[in-house]
C-alpha cells in the first residue's frame, strides 16, 4: 500500500510542531495558542494530530532501510 501521502503529511505537521516547541522554547511565544486560543478545543485537537504524527513517525525506525519511492 502506499503511504507516501501520509508520510509526507506526518512529517509536515511533525515539523510544524517542533518549529512551535522552538518558538516556545527560545521566545516563550506558542504560536498555536495565540492562533486558536489558550487550550481551546481546537488547539488541543491541533496538538493531539502533531501527537499522533510524532508516534506515526516513530515507525520510520522500524523500518530504516525503506525510502520514500518504495512506500
Amino acid at each position: 500500500m502506499n503511504h507516501k501521502a501520509l508520510d509526507y503529511t506526518a512529517l509536515t505537521l511533525a515539523i510544524i510542531g517542533a518549529i512551535n516547541w522552538g518558538l516556545i522554547g527560545f521566545f516563550s511565544f506558542d504560536l498555536v495558542a495565540f492562533i486558536f486560543g489558550n487550550l481551546t478545543w481546537i488547539s488541543r485537537i491541533i496538538y493531539a494530530v502533531v501527537g499522533v504524527c510524532g508516534i506515526y513517525l516513530i515507525s520510520f525506525y522500524m523500518n530504516p532501510g525503506r525510502t520514500a519511492e518504495e512506500s
